[in-house]
């Protein structure tokens, strides 16, 4: 799918997954959406004579939400809309580097052309400068975030984080969530916009610096010189022959030599005339080492951009999705495998593992229930065949009691074993069915229910993971939808 239709599925999720009260979608609006979009879908399908798609699917249930969210509250069209905030610093970054580089002879003499022209050197210099470090990024392991913040790269991809007033808090919610998905989730493509209008506003920059030279050229005579306090001609004429080698090898430029270089060195005077030579070995040299290679690295990362906004990388294997590809008919069911520690589940909890597994993976989802693991067991040798062969696992959630204490030798070396071992991250389901069943009405219950509870998510988030309380005697009490109420921790 493309960039514009991953935005509004990402938007959608964000705020069908927050909105588990049906505050701002009704379940009806959701059913009614679900049904028109595969109708449209299927009538799409005939008419080009194909296949249903999931993409068709999901393209007209999130318009049809879209519209409505949009005609009942008029205030977030812009954001549901969306255009980033990146189309601005794309247009006006290189501009405005234009401007400054057209300005930068403004720092000199404007009637003479300096052999030893700091500003003009600097650009060169830093250029080189940028193109090390980033063949050294490249082969850097582990070193692939790039060097744009989370801040920036939010403003490239949603723009503006400032949501209008007096929205639903459920909506509100919502938006919120989708502008951290969508800013996590569009994070490549961003880097390669910014890194794309970074390069251009570089090469837009060395290019004013060349439009200035020559413009000023016509209107007024450049002389040419040099001076130093700590360098003669000699050293002077080395250092301008590796700077300008490129542009000599290159074009069919007037060369110089050191008794040049000695006739030009100022002595209270400039040698009158004799700018232009030099106004061309910069431009050459400039154009050579800056413009050019900067304009290569702009359509390298323009065309990454472009691959990424055609076919954007969102995960339609996720439980959401999973849920939702059920009902158009041509899903697999969502499969959950459950391996309990230290916990045998009876008859009724088994029913209630179920419908655990069906509120996020949809109604034709399968349990997986494996034999429980026994406490203090090695977690090599009891984990050893949970790995990447069984593709038809959609979850593997590990689960424990809440009337359990944690321990970091037992239960956090299972977790620890089990993110590395899962070859999609796992989820953990902590049942406080057994707890709750033995405190039953007892002073006190309530809070000792509510420490036990803070005490392994506490304890989860220690070990890298997010702890989902659950009761399996009482499934509708913590309700599940999809991703938003079962966290998957991925694998370190």
């Amino acid at each position: 799918m493309n960039e514009q239709l991953a935005r509004d599925v990402v938007l959608v999720r964000a705020i069908e997954s927050t909105d588990t009260g049906y505050a701002v979608l009704s379940e009806d609006d959701r059913m009614y959406a679900s049904r028109s979009a595969r109708e449209l879908a299927q009538w799409q399908a005939a008419d080009s004579k194909s296949d249903v798609t999931f993409a068709h699917f999901l393209q007209q249930r999130s318009e049809q939400i879209l519209k409505r969210l949009a005609e009942r509250t008029p205030a977030v069209k812009p954001i549901l809309k969306g255009s980033g905030g990146g189309s601005l610093l794309a247009v006006g970054l290189p501009l405005l580097a234009l401007v400054a580089g057209a300005l930068l002879d403004r720092i000199a003499d404007p009637h003479r052309v300096d052999l030893l022209s700091a500003p003009l050197l600097a650009i060169i210099g830093w250029n080189l400068v940028v193109y090390l470090c980033i063949m050294i990024w490249a082969i850097i392991p582990g070193k692939k975030n790039g060097w744009a913040g989370a801040g920036m790269l939010r403003r490239i991809s949603v723009g503006s984080a400032t949501l209008p007033r007096k929205l639903p808090t459920a909506l509100a919610n919502g938006l919120t969530r989708f502008m951290a998905d969508w800013t996590e989730l569009s994070a490549k493509l961003s880097r390669a916009r910014l890194s794309r209008t970074v390069h251009l506003a570089a090469a837009a920059f060395a290019l004013g610096a060349i439009i200035s030279l020559y413009a000023r050229g016509l209107t007024s005579q450049y002389g040419a010189g040099w001076e130093s306090t700590f360098l003669d001609a000699a050293q002077v004429h080395q250092i301008l022959s590796v700077v300008f080698a490129p542009a000599l090898f290159f074009f069919p430029l007037q060369g110089f030599t050191l008794a040049d270089v000695e006739a030009l060195r100022f002595t209270g005077a400039t040698v009158a005339g004799s700018g232009a030579r030099w106004v061309h070995l910069y431009a050459a040299t400039i154009l050579l080492l800056v413009v050019l290679p900067r304009c290569l690295l702009a359509i390298a990362y323009q065309l990454r951009a472009s691959k990424l906004r055609r076919n954007f990388p969102l995960d339609v294997e996720q439980p959401y999705f999973r849920k939702l590809s059920a009902q158009v008919g041509n899903a697999e069911p969502g499969v959950l495998r459950v391996l309990p520690y230290s916990y045998t589940l009876d008859e009724a909890r088994d029913r209630g593992l179920t419908a655990v597994a069906t509120a996020i993976l949809g109604e034709h989802a399968r349990v997986m229930l494996r034999p429980s693991l026994a406490y203090g067991e090695d977690p090599v040798d009891a984990l050893r065949d949970i790995g990447p062969d069984n593709t038809e696992v959609t979850i593997t959630a590990i689960l424990f009691s809440l009337a359990a204490t944690p321990e970091k030798e037992n239960h956090g070396a299972v977790l620890d074993q089990m993110r590395r071992t899962a070859p999609r991250g796992i989820a953990v389901l902590v049942d406080e069915s057994s707890l709750t069943q033995r405190a039953g009405a007892q002073p006190g219950a309530d809070d000792r229910l509510a420490e036990r509870t803070a005490l392994w998510r506490q304890f989860c988030h220690f070990h890298g993971c997010s702890a989902t309380i659950v009761n399996l005697l009482e499934p509708a009490k913590y309700p599940l939808d999809a991703d938003a109420g079962l966290a998957v921790s991925e694998a370190p």
